[in-house]
């Protein structure tokens, strides 16, 4: 019989649909088996969700801002999440773990509200990340990683700065005498002493978070840890370094050696640089190639970003040359932002001074960061034999312009007069920055990725 006018036949009608059937399948296989990118963090990666139940250093969310928020984000993934993308949200019920009184290792400089800032709202404000939540900081884990290891922070006073916040950050859960400091002209030891039980005051430390607390028993054996602090603030070595030039003109970097400084990095198990300020003096860098033995003529004046290139490209050749991914970890952190044009964020107020809230306007950036640094960073840290985890704290710390020292700091061993502080155009601070403060933000997300 013949097949009716217009009519397919049914094997030929089975046969389509088998075969639409195989390609569908085809194309779902090769969906969930494509590795996605790095912006499709949240469609694809199959992490668990945050779950907004108190950890051991959560507040009791009474006001926490954004809760429904944070239920719909990731845990924070080192191989995925972004520290970037986020925004500041004051939160009044969560304290600082130490204060400028409470810790005896702060520098004077950086102890704002015992050299008299009224305010202290800067102490409150978190970096909620967009997509992933940014654990707190909980001393306890941070000692455990630290167990039978050396951790060094290279760089200049801001790097100065995030060493101190580590040390006050983990010190206050550490018995007096299993604790000890030595400071030096360029290398400075926190030492956690070896000890075989230590007691962590865990119910002081929750109450503070108001939650009700319990004592606990962290059993650390041959706990043996240093937190240590290395003077090198270009990094290479500079006729600066030990005896410091405060005029930047007579200043000369030998940007083809690090050994002077490198010497005391062998041996330690975590290592995280950072140098951006000392660059960034508005001259051309005096930039030296061979020994200064040899005197110091013969320099060559380079732009800023061409001098930095060749003198991290030298740090990143020693690097390679001598570290052992599998011994030593290594972290550089991004510039921190200077803010001392309030052109940047207002068109009223002399810098820094008396700013009490961080801008809001997403992806801030003011003329106090050169992109053309994170240029160089990001190019030769790809290159790199050595894994390097970039610490990029810039973007975050941008929108900080509360948070610097401004009047409320010394200069020259000194406090600042009442004159002086009367007059913030010349002496208001806004490099540097209060402790509590942002630092302690760099150093949560530090832990996050160690």
């Amino acid at each position: 019989m013949k097949p009716s006018r217009g009519k397919l036949p049914l094997p030929i009608i089975t046969v389509v649909i088998f075969a639409f059937a195989i390609i569908a399948l085809l194309l779902y296989t090769e969906r969930i088996t494509t590795s996605p990118s790095p912006n499709s963090v949240v469609r694809f990666k199959s992490c668990s969700r945050k779950k907004h139940a108190p950890n051991s250093s959560d507040s009791d969310g009474k006001d926490d801002p954004d809760d429904s928020e944070a239920e719909d984000k990731f845990d924070f993934d080192p191989e995925e999440c972004s520290i970037v993308n986020g925004k500041w949200v004051f939160n009044n019920s969560v304290k600082p773990l130490y204060t400028d009184r409470s810790c005896p290792y702060l520098d004077r400089q950086v102890s704002c509200a015992k050299n008299g800032r009224p305010d202290s709202a800067y102490r409150h404000w978190e970096w909620q990340l967009d997509d992933c939540v940014l654990p707190r900081f909980n001393p306890v884990i941070a000692l455990k990683k630290l167990r039978g290891k050396r951790l060094m922070f290279v760089g200049d006073s801001l790097q100065r700065g995030q060493w101190q916040s580590f040390v006050c950050l983990v010190e206050h859960i550490i018995p007096e005498d299993k604790k000890s400091m030595r400071r030096g002209r360029s290398h400075s030891v926190f030492k956690a002493k070896n000890e075989s039980k230590m007691v962590a005051d865990w119910k002081m430390w929750k109450e503070r978070k108001g939650k009700e607390g319990k004592s606990i028993e962290v059993r650390l054996k041959e706990y043996n840890a240093t937190i240590e602090f290395y003077w090198a603030p270009f990094i290479v070595e500079s006729n600066s370094d030990v005896d410091i030039i405060g005029d930047p003109k007579k200043r000369i970097l030998r940007v083809d050696s690090v050994a002077k400084h490198a010497k005391h990095w062998l041996g330690v198990d975590i290592l995280v640089f950072n140098t951006y300020v000392w660059w960034m003096s508005g001259l051309r860098i005096k930039s030296l190639w061979g020994s200064f033995a040899n005197g110091e003529e013969g320099y060559e004046e380079l732009e800023a970003p061409m001098a930095y290139r060749i003198g991290l490209k030298t740090w990143a050749n020693w690097v390679d040359s001598n570290l052992n991914p599998n011994n030593t970890r290594v972290f550089f952190t991004t510039m921190s932002p200077t803010h001392m044009r309030s052109g940047d964020w207002s068109s009223k107020g002399i810098k820094c001074y008396n700013e009490t809230k961080p801008v809001m306007k997403r992806g801030h950036w003011g003329t106090g960061s050169d992109k053309r640094i994170m240029d160089v960073v990001g190019n030769i840290m790809e290159k790199m034999k050595v894994p390097v985890t970039v610490i990029n704290i810039t973007q975050m710390s941008e929108h900080r312009v509360d948070a610097h020292t401004s009047v409320y700091t010394e200069t020259q061993g000194k406090l600042l007069t009442e004159e002086q502080k009367a007059d913030p155009l010349r002496h208001a601070d806004c490099i540097h920055w209060c402790l509590p403060g942002v630092p302690d933000t760099w150093n949560q997300a530090f832990l996050a990725y160690l």
